[in-house]
């Protein structure tokens, strides 16, 4: 039972990078430099990388909420 966990604990932990990995990269191919002031890039990396961690964040819990949901339909029949 407790393995089950752990081994549950390093997906989530996996599927976070994943998803804030493909976040960034998806990231890249918007045109920000017209939203932003200029001599600022410290910000605005800062705001690309808050971004990917919220984006990323939010379709990785989502994927993680919708694998936990599907392991509990069996549950449904007994």
């Amino acid at each position: 039972m407790l393995f089950n966990y752990s081994l549950f604990s390093v997906f989530g932990i996996v599927t976070n990078l994943i998803f804030i990995g493909l976040a960034w990269w998806a990231l890249q191919s918007l045109n920000f430099e017209k939203f932003l002031r200029k001599n600022r890039v410290g910000q605005a990396r800062m705001l690309y990388i808050l971004l990917a961690i919220a984006i990323g964040t939010t379709v990785s819990d989502f994927f993680l909420k919708y694998f936990d949901w599907s392991q509990q339909i069996p549950f449904l029949f007994e």
